[in-house]
C-alpha cells in the first residue's frame, strides 16, 4: 500500500501511531503466512515479525526496498526459519529446502478446510519443503509477482520463476499421492487458484 515504507520509518523514529496503522493494514496477511506452518503459535510469530520490522533500520537503509510487502514477507520468512531452528532439537540440520512444515511440527488438518479440495491443498502444502510452501503461498495466496517474491527472498527473479514451477510440480506430486480419488486430485490441481483464494478468504474473516 502507498506510504507503508514512510509509516515504517516514522514508527522506527518513535511514532507509535504509524506502527499501529501498519499493523492493522497487514496483520491478516502475515497471519495467513504463518497459519499453515506454525499453527497455534502463528499469532506470536506475527508479533515477532512486526517487532523485527521495527528493529530493522539498517536493512531499510542498506537495501532500499521498493515496497513494503516484499520487505515484510522477507522478515516473516526469517522469523519463521528462526522459529523452526529454535524448536528443532538438531538446529544445525534445519534445511528449508528439504524440511517440510509437517516434518517440523505435525498438526491436524486445518479447521478452515471446509471443502475437500481446500483440505487437500493445505495438507499438500504442509508436505512439500518449507521454502517451496512459502513461495507458492506468496504466489497463490497473496498474488505476489515473481519480482516481489524475489525481493522478499533476496533471490534473482529468474531463480524465483524456476522455483515457482518446481514447487508447483512438487505440490502436484504430493497431492496426487494424498488424493482419495482421481477426480478429487484433478479438481484440486485444476482449481488451485480458486482453492487458494478460498483459503485466503477464510483466513481473512
Amino acid at each position: 500500500m502507498d506510504g507503508d515504507l514512510e509509516l515504517l520509518r516514522a514508527w522506527q523514529s518513535g511514532d507509535d501511531r504509524s506502527g499501529e496503522v501498519l499493523f492493522r493494514r497487514h496483520y491478516r496477511m502475515v497471519l495467513r503466512f504463518f497459519h499453515n506452518k506454525a499453527g497455534a503459535q502463528a499469532h506470536d510469530l506475527v508479533q515477532q515479525t512486526f517487532l523485527a520490522c521495527l528493529e530493522s533500520r539498517g536493512r531499510i537503509r542498506s537495501q532500499a526496498p521498493q515496497s513494503f510487502r516484499p520487505f515484510l514477507f522477507g522478515v516473516a520468512r526469517n522469523v519463521l526459519y528462526d522459529h523452526y531452528r529454535i524448536s528443532k532439537r538438531d538446529r544445525a540440520r534445519f534445511d528449508a529446502a528439504s524440511d517440510s512444515a509437517e516434518d517440523l511440527r505435525p498438526t491436524p488438518s486445518s479447521h478452515l478446510a471446509k471443502v475437500r479440495e481446500v483440505q487437500l491443498l493445505l495438507r499438500g502444502l504442509r508436505r512439500i519443503p518449507l521454502e517451496a510452501q512459502v513461495i507458492l503461498e506468496m504466489y497463490y495466496w497473496e498474488g505476489m509477482l515473481a519480482r516481489e517474491i524475489a525481493e522478499a527472498l533476496e533471490l534473482p527473479e529468474n531463480t524465483v520463476r524456476t522455483k515457482i514451477r518446481r514447487s508447483r510440480l512438487r505440490l502436484e506430486k504430493v497431492i496426487a499421492g494424498l488424493a482419495e480419488t482421481p477426480a478429487l486430485r484433478e479438481s484440486t490441481l485444476v482449481g488451485i487458484e480458486t482453492w487458494a483464494r478460498d483459503v485466503r478468504q477464510a483466513l481473512s474473516d
